[in-house]
Order: C-alpha cells, then sequence, then structure tokens
C-alpha cells in the first residue's frame, strides 16, 4: 500500500528542514561530557620556579573524591598536599608540598562529569628542565579497562531489554491484542524485563568500580557502592529497579487477567487502564536515562530531559514493536495468526514514531553539536550520520513492508472476510478402522467389564494419534500460510528491519557513551588557544600536524614544541595524541629537520620517551636561521607509519 505526499505533509517536512538549519546555524554554548580546558601550569611548560599548586579547568563542573588529581615527581612519588578543592566555577586546584626539584612532572586526573561519564587523562610539565621520568600509565580511561568493557556491556542489555519490554506491551496493546494470548510474544516481553532488571542490578555493582579504580576487586566493595547510591546516577538506577517492580505487576496483568478476559466493555475498560499504566511505566523508565545522561547537563537541561524521554519511548514503540511483530509473523501459533489489520495499525505506530525521532533527535543533534562542522570533525557527529543513515534505510525498508501489507489487506478484502488460515476438517484415515475408539451409544452406558474400542491400550493409542493427526493438521496450515508470497515477503522485510535496527541500537547506545562534539570543539579550541598563548609568552615554536597511518587506531595528531626556536641548541618536545584529544603511546617517533634552501639535512632526531604519549630531546642544534622542514615520522604498528610534515621559520 502506497500513500502520496500531500501538500500538508510536503510543508511540514520543509518547515522542520528550516528549522533544524535554524538551530544548528544559531547555536550558543554549552557543554556535556565534561573535558579538560585549561591547566595551570600548562601541558609541556617548563617554568623557573616551582609552583606551589597545580589547577585544572574543565568544560562543567565535575566529581571529584580524594585521588581524583595526582601530581608524581620525575621517579613516580606523589608531591601533592591533600584534596583537590573547587577554587572556582569549573576549576579544582591541589596544593604541592615545597622544595620540589627540578625535572618532569606528571599530572594525573580521573573524574566524574555531570552527566555521569568518567573522565580521565594526563599531561606534564617542567622544572627549571624536562628530565626523564619513570611515570607512565598515570590513568586509564574507563572504557579501557575490563570493568569498563563490561559496564558498557551492561549498558548495551539495559537499552536493548527496555526496547523489548515497552515496544513489545505497546505492540501488544495497541496493534494486536489477541497476541496477549501468544506464548512466543509472552516470551520476549518477559526476557526484555528480565534482561532489563539484571543489567540495572549489574549496572549498579560495577559503577563504583567503573568511576574509581577500574578494578574487579571493588566490585563489591560496599563503600563504593554506598557512595554510588547518593550520587545522581545511583538515585536512577534503584528509581528503574522499583519502577521494574511495576512493570512486572503490569506484565502479570496484561498476560494473566487480560488474556483470559471475554466480556468486551470490560476488555475495553482495562485496556485502556494497562495503556495509562503502562506509559507512566515505560515514561518513568525512560525518565531513569535522561535523568543521569548527556540530557540532564548543558544547554537547557529543563526541555532537554522531556525530549529525551520521547525520543526513548519513540525508539521502543518502532524498534521494540517491530521486534514483536518479527516474533508474530515467525511464532504465532497456526490458529492465531497476525492479521492485515494489526500490521496496519503498528505501521500507523511506527510512522508516528519516526516523526517524533525526526523532531526530538533535530533537538538533540543541535544541542550536542552546535555546528555543521562537527558532523564531520567529531566523533560524536560521525557516528550521529552512521545512525542518521541507518534510520534512512530501515524507513526504506519499511515502506516496503507496508506494500507487502497493503496486498495482504487487498486480498483479505477481495474475498470478503478478514484474513484467516484456511481449515479444513480432520477426518480419520480409511486405515483406521480397527485402531480407533468406538464410543457408546448416545443415552447408553457401556456395559460393566466391557473394554470400549477393543484390546486394552487402544484408547492411548487413540490419543496418540489424535495428537499426531492435530500436529500435521498445525504444519500443513503453516505451510499453506508461509506459501502465500505476500505474507513471505513482508515476513523477510521485517526480518531485514529488525537486523538494521540491531545495529541501529548498538550506535545509538555508543553515542551515549561519547563525548558530545559541541564540548569536544570546545576542549580543542581551548587546547590551541593555550598552547598559542604559552608559545607567545615564551617564544617557542609549536607545530600541529594530523596523521593516518591507515591501520587501525591510526588517525591522531602529533604536536611538537621547540624552545626558544632559535639558533643553537633547543628543546624539542613531541606529543601524540588521538582524535578525542587523549595522549596516545604509538611504538615510534622520529622527527627530521631539513633547510631546502641552503642543503642542509635531513637532520635526525630520535627523541627519548618521556611518558605516555610525550617524547621528548635536548640540545637540539638549529645551525643556522631559515624556512625549516619539520617531518616527524609516527609508527603506530610493526606495518603502519606515516610521515607528516609542517615548514616553520626557526631563527
Amino acid at each position: 500500500m502506497t500513500r502520496t505526499i500531500t501538500p500538508r505533509l510536503r510543508t511540514l517536512v520543509l518547515l522542520l528542514i528550516a528549522v533544524t538549519g535554524a538551530l544548528l546555524v544559531g547555536a550558543g554554548p554549552a557543554s556535556a561530557h565534561a573535558a579538560l580546558t585549561g591547566s595551570d601550569p600548562a601541558q609541556g611548560v617548563v617554568v623557573d620556579k616551582a609552583p606551589t599548586q597545580v589547577s585544572l579547568t574543565f568544560s562543567e563542573k565535575v566529581a571529584m573524591s580524594d585521588d581524583s588529581l595526582q601530581v608524581l615527581d620525575p621517579r613516580g612519588r606523589k608531591v601533592q598536599a591533600g584534596p583537590p578543592v573547587n577554587v572556582s566555577g569549573t576549576t579544582y586546584a591541589v596544593k604541592l608540598k615545597g622544595g620540589l626539584a627540578k625535572g618532569t612532572y606528571t599530572v594525573g586526573y580521573q573524574v566524574v562529569s555531570a552527566d555521569s561519564h568518567p573522565v580521565a587523562g594526563a599531561y606534564t610539565f617542567s622544572i627549571g628542565a624536562p628530565s626523564q621520568t619513570v611515570v607512565s600509565g598515570v590513568t586509564t580511561a574507563a572504557g579501557d579497562t575490563a570493568v569498563g568493557r563490561l559496564y558498557s556491556v551492561g549498558r548495551y542489555v539495559s537499552y536493548a531489554g527496555f526496547i523489548v519490554l515497552a515496544g513489545g506491551a505497546a505492540f501488544v496493546l495497541a496493534c494486536w491484542q489477541r497476541g496477549s494470548g501468544v506464548r512466543p510474544l509472552q516470551r520476549l516481553v518477559v526476557g526484555g524485563w528480565l534482561a532489563l532488571t539484571a543489567s540495572t542490578l549489574w549496572l549498579l555493582l560495577l559503577r563504583g568500580s567503573y568511576t574509581s579504580s577500574g578494578k574487579f576487586g571493588d566490585v563489591l566493595d560496599l563503600n563504593l557502592l554506598g557512595q554510588v547510591l547518593q550520587t545522581k546516577t545511583g538515585a536512577a538506577l534503584v528509581s528503574r529497579l522499583l519502577l521494574l517492580a511495576a512493570a512486572a505487576l503490569f506484565i502479570a496483568v496484561l498476560f494473566g487477567a487480560y488474556d483470559r478476559r471475554e466480556e468486551e466493555a470490560e476488555k475495553r475498560d482495562l485496556t485502556f487502564g494497562l495503556a495509562v499504566g503502562g506509559v507512566v511505566v515505560a515514561a518513568g523508565l525512560a525518565a531513569s536515562w535522561a535523568m543521569a545522561e548527556h540530557a540532564s547537563t548543558g544547554l537547557q537541561p529543563g526541555l532537554a530531559m522531556p525530549v529525551d524521554v520521547l525520543h526513548l519511548l519513540a525508539v521502543a514503540a518502532w524498534l521494540g514493536g517491530l521486534t514483536a511483530l518479527l516474533v508474530a509473523l515467525y511464532r504465532a501459533p497456526a490458529d492465531i495468526p497476525v492479521e492485515a489489520a494489526a500490521v496496519h495499525r503498528f505501521s500507523r505506530l511506527a510512522f508516528a514514531s519516526v516523526l517524533t525521532l525526526v523532531a526530538t533527535g533535530a533537538y538533540q543533534s543541535w544541542r550536542q553539536l552546535g555546528s555543521w562542522s562537527a558532523f564531520t570533525e567529531t566523533r560524536y557527529g560521525q557516528l550521529l550520520l552512521v545512525k542518521i543513515a541507518l534510520v534512512a534505510l530501515l524507513v526504506g525498508i519499511a515502506w516496503i513492508s507496508r506494500r507487502w501489507t497493503g496486498r495482504l489487506a487487498d486480498l483479505a478484502a477481495e474475498a470478503g472476510q478478514p484474513e484467516q488460515p484456511e481449515r479444513e476438517p480432520v477426518s480419520a484415515p480409511a486405515s483406521a478402522g480397527q485402531d480407533s475408539v468406538a464410543a457408546p451409544v448416545a443415552g447408553q452406558e457401556a456395559a460393566p467389564g466391557a473394554v470400549t474400542g477393543g484390546a486394552p491400550g487402544d484408547g492411548e493409542r487413540a490419543a496418540q494419534l489424535a495428537r499426531q493427526r492435530a500436529a500435521v493438521d498445525a504444519a500443513r496450515q503453516k505451510r499453506l500460510r508461509d506459501a502465500d508470497p505476500n505474507r513471505f515477503g513482508l515476513r523477510r522485510s521485517v526480518l531485514t528491519e529488525a537486523c538494521v535496527a540491531v545495529v541501529l541500537l548498538a550506535v545509538t547506545t555508543w553515542l551515549t557513551q561519547t563525548e558530545p562534539g559541541r564540548t569536544e570543539l570546545e576542549a580543542k579550541a581551548a587546547s590551541s588557544s593555550s598552547s598559542s598563548s604559552s608559545s607567545s609568552s615564551s617564544g617557542a615554536l609549536t607545530l600541529d600536524m594530523p596523521f593516518d597511518t591507515g591501520g587501525t587506531d591510526g588517525k591522531g595528531l602529533v604536536r611538537i614544541d621547540f624552545d626558544p626556536a632559535r639558533v643553537g641548541g633547543n628543546e624539542m618536545h613531541v606529543y601524540v595524541q588521538r582524535p578525542n584529544g587523549r595522549a596516545f603511546d604509538v611504538p615510534e617517533v622520529k622527527v627530521a629537520l631539513t633547510l631546502a634552501a641552503k642543503s642542509i639535512g635531513p637532520l635526525p632526531v630520535t627523541p627519548d620517551h618521556i611518558t605516555t604519549g610525550h617524547w621528548a630531546a635536548s640540545g637540539v642544534q638549529i645551525p643556522m636561521a631559515g624556512d625549516w622542514k619539520v617531518a616527524v615520522t609516527v609508527r603506530t604498528s610493526d606495518i603502519d607509519q606515516a610521515t607528516v610534515s609542517k615548514n616553520a621559520q626557526i631563527g
């Protein structure tokens, strides 16, 4: 069945596109998923006098523990004096011990941003002159630990469980009420409830270790669990568990009293009550994500959280309902087929869900990106483009499913009756004369001691034959139903939709764990501004060069500093970062200097590895002033490497 686009619908679509463009172009400042935007002393700087404190500035307020900010000397000993404190706004500082010796110091931090995600990182500064340091791997990103990966799995399972639970129940109530008595659908919805409940408990246990040490030994630490329960995320997880208790009661009524209710008026009243209660519980479950993640911080949280709830409910209605439809098409008994009318009702529900997703997704994109360039320059934007492409593909496949549904409905209308499978009376086989059981004549009783049907055991054989005939009849009806090319086409298209939906769910969950593009760009801008101001004040030269070795995990940025960038001896620092700004420890870094105008070079420089993502060399000689070509070779694996270069005036 096809639908033409009416002028009113076309106008609505154009208006939506215009509003989306205006939102993206006119974005103002906002933040979410905290990022380090400044530090004092700055990264890589060499100070003459030992500082009394180290301060870090983030893009938003963060939660800190006593060990969240550490400063280590070249030998790896802690030199901070006391816990970190909030000095102003989003700036946090820790006091340092007195009498610090010269050398390279490492600052490591591990905090929890306002949207519940842990953020970790490290950088170095030097007192007097750079030196070797034994420090490496001060902080590890939460997602890089085994606990972090298990936490991510729990998030995937929780989203999937919610979608199946809410979407499956919505499909039964709104689209196919006869499905409340279908066992496969019951198992699907109950399975969604079990998955969501188990994953919520799993996340609650892992949360303390995930945001602190990342060690398995701390998973059952009751002190950490008590701290988690006092946080926004802990409260959201506990609220989710309480709502799941209400959801269990909802499921019991839906597949119990509701399925057995025969009277139409009573069933209609119960449908209304279940619908209201189900929407309230589903909205509460969706809010348990909205109140603790990206929507709860940054720009317009009062509007962002309800929008996020609508977005999650629309996803559940569409993808969860699609999963329920797929199960019904493949697993429903032959005597309870899925009618074309039920598929039509789901089609309308899915269409409304898609419109809701477009509207809420446009707002969320503007809020998390803020500019068109963020689509291609940030990991969040790139993932969002993948998600948009998957949604477009899913809508296209859904349109094909609607065509198959329309054909089924047209055939049923031509037959003048609702779509039902053909049924034939089951007759006994001709050879069953001696095996069948002779029933007594109506109104008569069998004589005492007489064996009806012949030899003992004939009753059991007759019952077995009846079961076999019923199984054969059911299989025949299923073959007849599945042989219908229209129904077969519908099943295949819905199966394809479900496969794409699984990928879409994975990308969506990945998005919730990714730093928003707006914050990533702000952090990069702040870092560049800090480097520029540091360079201009000290006379140093800083060059940034992106690289791509072509292999797995082969992209990043190499930053090289020369101080004082004059003829003679210079201090050289090389920093390698991932695209998200975090330190990147590659196997090898080499530098070559060439002054083509005077046929000098290339002059090779092999810097020493200082700490994670940081290499340095002292006494690098620049023999004369000129336009020097600085080439850096970065090797990310045994076979993947790339050489990038820039020209700069030195001396």
